[in-house]
């Protein structure tokens, strides 16, 4: 694609904008960056360095000292955290807690946001987070909502914790949604919102595979506009 997009994708938590990011990134041959990845790196540093999760202060420093490196890999990318792989620690229930929790903190986010607008600025890139296109990428060229129904979202994350060997009961998975969207709403800093620009996808009824070249279809037709209208 000749006009590269800045291309972001914001949604609650299990609405597959991983999944879905990495297979749009593929197709278009962009660069896929993962905001969410970064919090939780932060999330597992503070918890690997006993940090306490009430003391912003601490956790602020601690997130302005970290280097944080995202690198395509087999399949997923891979998260290098103060040069150490820590791709295969940062998806699990507690350090999902902790991103949670220090990305509402002021002072770490400041630190990620202007590192994540420095790797996505010269476009060609599909980021995906839940404040990208309303923080990180306000003008992003095309912004989408991805969502699907706190029970699908819910039944998605119980099977991953399954296939990585996690007991969960299902209805405390879906609680524990209930309590994450409450969460990214309400947070002070960078809430989880719709932009007024996004488009809403939906995918409650569809795979990641359909879900990305539904997306893939709008950038086609939003680069051919940009290239009408830049005169290319």
């Amino acid at each position: 694609m000749k006009n590269k997009l800045i291309i972001a994708i914001d949604g609650p938590v299990g609405s597959g904008k991983s999944t879905v990011a990495r297979r749009v990134a593929d197709l278009l041959g962009y660069t896929h960056l993962d905001s969410g990845a970064m919090y939780r790196a932060i999330g597992w540093k503070a918890l690997c360095e006993k940090i306490s999760l009430d003391s912003p202060d601490e956790l602020a420093a601690m997130a302005s000292r970290a280097r944080i490196d995202l690198l395509p890999g087999d399949g997923r990318q891979r998260v290098i955290l103060d040069g150490e792989d820590i791709t295969g620690w940062i998806r699990t229930t507690e350090v999902s807690h902790a991103a949670s929790v220090v990305a509402a903190i002021p002072g770490v986010r400041h630190p990620l946001v202007a590192e994540q607008r420095r790797a996505g600025e010269r476009g060609g890139v599909v980021m995906e987070g839940r404040d990208i296109g309303s923080v990180v990428f306000p003008h992003a060229d095309l912004k989408i909502y991805l969502d699907a129904s706190p029970e699908v979202r819910a039944g998605r994350r119980w099977q991953e914790l399954r296939e990585k060997g996690e007991a969960a009961d299902p209805l405390i998975v879906l609680a524990g949604v209930h309590e994450r969207d409450r969460r990214d709403r309400e947070r002070k800093m960078s809430p989880l919102v719709r932009a007024a620009d996004a488009v809403v996808v939906d995918n409650s009824a569809m795979d990641a595979e359909e879900t990305a070249r539904v997306i893939v279809m709008m950038a086609e037709e939003r680069a051919k506009g940009k290239s009408v209208t830049s005169g290319s």
